[in-house]
């Protein structure tokens, strides 16, 4: 089995701690592809740097071609999950939906902690495109500056565990998930510092990227997701314009 690990953002050790992590929780035999994006920002915070990142996820999803049984988008708002799911065959697996699916599984509430709080609305946001608004507890964020995207967990471990608490005792949440993709593998570390499950969202999505790809779901040909009629483009990356236009990508071309 062949998982794409598609990280949507510039910043190649953040892809280096996905794939760690990702690695770690993959089954005997799953073969996970770590990719970073060629362009965009170093960490996707904002709505437009979620439109930008989405876009990108698009092309690079359209550039792997058949070749893989899955995929990850390891952002934690998912951008560009829907489209995704629009235009190509193989089941594609969002940060998000993973790991509050899986909180799901383990708890009735669910409280989200990551380590800046430019992230919370569009959180916020992503956990009410997903419809599960009232399975949530609340998002916690950080105050402050952090040195560095790619050691941020190392940075603020022991800040992130209190954080959680008090999520668990003061918003009576089940399970914790800590999100951002620069948070890959801290569940693992810090599991037995909190009393409620921790959720690692690459775990989550890798876990459900084979089981998908396992189950071999069936493109939808009727319904929301069905893959869009084809149109015509203009200046778009050429395997995604191929894609849009249902014709074969040209030999060479990008």
């Amino acid at each position: 089995m062949r998982v794409l690990l598609l990280n949507p953002n510039t910043t190649a050790a953040v892809t280096d701690l996905l794939h760690a992590a990702g690695s770690k929780a993959a089954s005997a035999g799953t073969e996970l592809v770590p990719a970073t994006a060629p362009r965009g920002v170093p960490y996707i915070a904002t709505r437009a740097e979620a439109q930008i990142g989405g876009a990108i996820a698009l092309e690079m999803l359209a550039e792997a071609g058949s070749g893989f049984d899955a995929a990850i988008i390891a952002a934690f708002g998912d951008p560009g999950l829907f489209g995704a799911r629009e235009l190509f065959a193989f089941p594609v697996v969002g940060l998000a939906e993973a790991a509050m699916l899986t909180a799901c599984m383990v708890g009735r509430r669910f409280s989200i902690v990551t380590f800046a709080g430019a992230l919370a609305p569009w959180y916020e946001e992503c956990v009410a495109m997903h419809g599960l608004a009232s399975r949530c507890a609340g998002i916690r964020t950080l105050d402050g500056a952090f040195r560095s995207i790619s050691d941020v967990q190392a940075e603020k471990e022991d800040l992130l565990v209190a954080l959680a608490n008090r999520a668990v005792e003061e918003d009576n949440a089940d399970v914790v998930i800590l999100s951002g993709a620069p948070l890959a593998g801290l569940a693992v570390r810090v599991r037995d510092r909190i009393p409620v499950p921790v959720i690692d969202p690459v775990a989550a999505a890798v876990r459900q990227a084979e089981t998908l790809a396992v189950l071999k779901p069936r493109k939808a040909i009727a319904g929301t997701f069905r893959r869009p009629d084809p149109k015509p483009t203009l200046g778009l990356a050429e395997p995604l314009a191929a894609v849009i236009e249902h014709r074969t990508p040209k030999q060479g071309a990008r």
